[in-house]
């Protein structure tokens, strides 16, 4: 995702650490950041200066801090210049309010503590529609903007014929693989070779919904609907409307969220919280997880006749340890990307090291390698990345296995009493951290939560 260093930020929040942690990062990526604390002197400085992307925080400090300040200066600058490119900074707490903003004219929103990668991801992306937008020439049906599926091998060759085919219908898609193997990257691929490429891409963590978000999150609601509803605020679906809807670990929801996803997805209209009036909404759905949904359809854990509704066509990653040949490609890839970013020379690779890369298991796919080329990057003394330069942890050094690991047992306890124990002992030796235990365990926080709350852990 290495970009020459070329466009214009500005970047708008009263918080001086923010200020000075998004400049640091921004300075590589881009040939100008400004910085700016009062947003008061936002229109005298985009009278002198035209900038490519604008990040503006949505709280500032003020009697209330409800997120509408920063509703407030888009629209400023919006009527200033409608071809402006916002991204909003904003808390978890705001999230909703943000999606209602890409309704009012932002490009894009980051959440507050953000991840530097997604947060340039979004930034190079923000500039790719912006040069589009410049040369009058948007993104059409199979063209790709900012997405990039690497690799060489005949299981990914595969994929991508899938996706050039898939890609101009209206087909809803079940995208399936392990962790890592790049699920929302071909979600995003799908929608920027669709017809709907110019609309919305609105993508849902679904596996961090609680039951008690759920419909508030997807559905939207109005004000009153409940305490602390101030005004109306629009779902995901009504902010995808026209675009593409993408629900990732969607295997991980609960039967009553099922039951109303199910309902949605066949009248093909949200009933908002507070209100008895339909809304109807045009999206294309993509769903995405790394749970055995068959088996737990199976177990009736999961509703049958929502997965017909969501994968007319399915889609299942290869892991990468049968991606042959690939390994060394995006190897290099990421050894160009981090070496840049970190101001180095782009290393070579020896022999023995692309040995140990093709030959280690990747249980956590292509975000592990992404990782491990970035660590040894950061750590390595020479131009040559030698196979001392990475180091897997006992985690990522184990071949892939069963997600719940396995412990001596007697043969005679029922399977739901030897999992009840397993989760125990994880957690006691990760001291009580939920997320080390989950990670170490396969699952997700969610997933494990309910695991806790089912054996009364």
């Amino acid at each position: 995702m290495a970009t020459g260093k070329t466009g214009s930020v500005l970047v708008v929040d009263d918080e001086s650490d923010v200020l000075f942690a998004l400049k640091m990062l921004l300075k590589t990526e881009v040939k100008e950041v400004v910085t700016e604390k009062n947003p008061d002197n936002l229109l005298s400085l985009l009278s002198k200066q035209k900038f490519d992307v604008i990040f503006l925080d949505m709280n500032f400090k003020s009697a209330l801090n409800t997120g509408n300040e920063g509703i407030f200066w888009l629209r400023q600058i919006l009527e200033k210049d409608k071809d402006a490119t916002v991204i909003l900074i904003t808390a978890y707490g705001d999230v909703e309010l943000a999606v209602k903003s890409l309704k009012q004219g932002a490009y894009d929103f980051i959440v507050k503590p953000w991840h530097n990668d997604k947060l340039l991801e979004t930034l190079h992306n923000a500039l790719q529609a912006k040069s589009g937008k410049k040369s009058g020439k948007p993104a059409a049906p199979g063209a790709v903007t900012h997405t990039s599926i690497l690799g060489q091998s005949e299981a990914l060759h595969d994929i991508l014929h899938k996706i050039e085919k898939i890609a101009p219908t209206e087909a809803n898609v079940l995208i399936l693989g392990e962790n890592g193997t790049g699920k929302e990257l071909v979600a995003r691929a799908l929608h920027e070779k669709s017809f709907r490429a110019t609309k919305p891409f609105v993508s849902v963590d679904m596996g961090s919904l609680t039951d008690s978000l759920f419909e508030s999150e997807l559905f939207g609601y109005k004000k009153g609907a409940f305490t602390d509803a101030r005004e109306d605020r629009p779902g995901r679906f009504e902010a995808a409307n026209g675009g593409t809807l993408f629900l990732d670990e969607i295997g991980n929801i609960s039967p009553s969220m099922q039951a109303k996803l199910l309902t949605v997805l066949q009248n093909r209209q949200v009933t908002p919280l507070g209100s008895n009036t339909p809304v109807p909404v045009d999206i294309r759905l993509i769903s995405a997880t790394n749970e055995p949904i068959y088996e737990l359809a199976a177990k009736n854990l999961f509703r049958k006749d929502l997965i017909y509704r969501i994968n007319t066509v399915e889609i299942t990653l290869p892991p990468l340890r049968q991606r042959h040949g690939d390994v060394e490609l995006l190897a290099r890839h990421f050894a160009e990307i981090y070496a840049r970013k970190n101001h180095k020379q782009v290393p070579e690779f020896a022999p023995a090291t692309l040995q140990k890369l093709n030959q280690h298991s990747w249980p956590g796919n292509v975000r592990e390698l992404q990782h491990a080329v970035e660590r040894a990057i950061i750590l390595a003394e020479g131009p040559v990345l030698q196979p001392q330069d990475f180091n897997f942890s006992p985690m990522e050094a184990a071949p892939a296995a069963p997600a719940m690991p396995i412990f001596a047992a007697d043969t005679s306890m029922p399977l739901s009493e030897i999992e009840r124990e397993t989760i125990r002992r994880v957690i006691e030796k990760n001291k009580g951290n939920i997320s080390k235990a989950a990670k170490e365990l396969g699952l997700t926080r969610t997933a494990l939560y309910r695991r806790l709350n089912k054996y009364d852990i």
